[in-house]
C-alpha cells in the first residue's frame, strides 16, 4: 500500500524504535513507516489502518509492538478474535501486564461476558496502574450489562475514581459509563447528574457526552444552513429548485446565446452579400449604357457625306 512521503518512519515512539533495531536498517524503516500510518488511521479509518498493520506484520511478526498494533487495528476493526491472538502474542514477548483489560473487552466483543468478568477477577489485574484498574472496572461494568445484569453495572462502576473530584484522564469516560448504566436502568435524573460531570471532565471532547444531555433536556440541534435556506423558501413562497436543475438551466441558457450570437453574425454577413450584390447589379448597368452609347456614336459617322 502507498504511503505519503511526509512519512519517515521516525514519527513513532521511542520504545518502539528501540524494538525495531533488531532489523535491518532498510526493513526496520519500512516497518516504522507502516507503524505510523496504522497510528494515523486507527480513528478515521480502522479498515485502512488494519491493511497497515498486516503488512508491518508480515514483516516483522517477532517484535512484540508490531503484534500489539495489528492486536489495536484489529480490534478498531471490531475483529475480536484476531485482536486476541496478536494482544496474546505480545503478552507472552513482554511479560506485560498492560493489555490485560483490552484483552478481556475482546472476550465480549466474541460474546463471551463471563470470560471477561473471569478475567476482572484475576491477579493480574492488581498488577495494572491505576488508569488500568479503571479500564478493567469499564470492561467488567460492560459485560454485566452484557448478561442483562444493569445493577450490578452500576455498582461495578462506583469506586473512588468515580466519586474523585479530580479530573483525570479516564474521568470523562467513567462518569459517561456510570451515567449510560443509569440511564438503562431508568435512573433518568441521576443519569443526567452523571452526563452534566461528564461533560465538565471531558475538555477535548472524547465522548458525545453533551449530545446526550442535550438530548434528556429535549433539546433539538438544527442545521444553520439548512434552517437559513427553508425560510428563504417560505419568504419567497416557492420551492428551491434542486441545484442540478438550476445548472442544468444555465448550460442551456447558455447555448441558446451562443446560438443566438452565431445567427447574429450570420445575418451580418447576408447583409454584408446583399449589399455587394446590389453593387455588381448597379456597375453592370452602368458597363451597359456606355456600351449602348458607343453603338450609336458608330452609326452616326458611317452615314455622314464625305467631302
Amino acid at each position: 500500500m502507498p504511503i505519503p512521503d511526509d512519512v519517515t518512519g521516525d514519527e513513532i515512539d521511542k520504545d518502539v524504535r528501540q524494538e525495531l533495531q533488531s532489523l535491518p536498517k532498510g526493513l526496520a524503516e519500512e516497518v516504522s513507516r507502516n507503524l505510523v500510518m496504522v497510528a494515523r488511521l486507527i480513528d478515521e479509518d480502522p479498515e485502512g489502518a488494519y491493511a497497515y498493520s498486516r503488512i508491518a506484520l508480515r514483516l516483522a511478526s517477532r517484535v512484540a509492538a508490531v503484534r500489539e498494533a495489528a492486536g489495536f487495528a484489529a480490534y478498531a476493526s471490531q475483529k475480536y478474535s484476531e485482536a486476541l491472538a496478536e494482544f496474546r502474542a505480545a503478552r507472552r514477548m513482554t511479560g506485560n501486564v498492560d493489555l490485560w483489560p483490552v484483552m478481556a473487552d475482546c472476550e465480549r466483543g466474541m460474546g463471551r461476558p463471563e470470560k471477561a468478568l473471569d478475567m476482572a477477577g484475576a491477579p493480574d489485574v492488581q498488577k495494572l496502574d491505576k488508569a488500568g484498574q479503571v479500564e478493567m472496572r469499564l470492561v467488567a461494568a460492560g459485560a454485566r450489562r452484557d448478561m442483562g445484569q444493569l445493577d450490578a453495572a452500576i455498582v461495578t462502576l462506583q469506586s473512588p475514581e468515580l466519586a474523585s473530584h479530580s479530573v483525570q484522564p479516564w474521568t470523562p469516560r467513567l462518569r459517561y459509563a456510570y451515567a449510560d448504566a443509569l440511564l438503562a436502568a431508568g435512573r433518568e435524573d441521576e443519569a443526567r447528574e452523571w452526563f452534566a460531570k461528564a461533560v465538565e471532565s471531558d475538555k477535548d471532547g472524547s465522548t458525545d457526552a453533551s449530545d446526550r444531555l442535550a438530548e434528556l433536556d429535549g433539546v433539538e440541534f438544527v442545521d444553520a444552513l439548512v434552517e437559513d435556506e427553508s425560510e428563504s423558501e417560505a419568504d419567497s413562497g416557492t420551492e428551491a429548485e434542486p441545484t442540478s436543475v438550476r445548472e442544468a438551466d444555465r448550460v442551456i441558457q447558455a447555448e441558446i446565446d451562443e446560438v443566438d450570437e452565431i445567427d447574429d453574425v450570420d445575418d451580418e454577413d447576408l447583409a454584408d452579400d446583399d449589399l455587394d450584390d446590389a453593387e455588381d447589379e448597379r456597375d453592370e448597368e452602368r458597363n451597359e449604357e456606355r456600351e449602348d452609347e458607343g453603338d450609336d456614336d458608330d452609326g452616326h459617322d458611317e452615314g455622314a457625306p464625305r467631302g
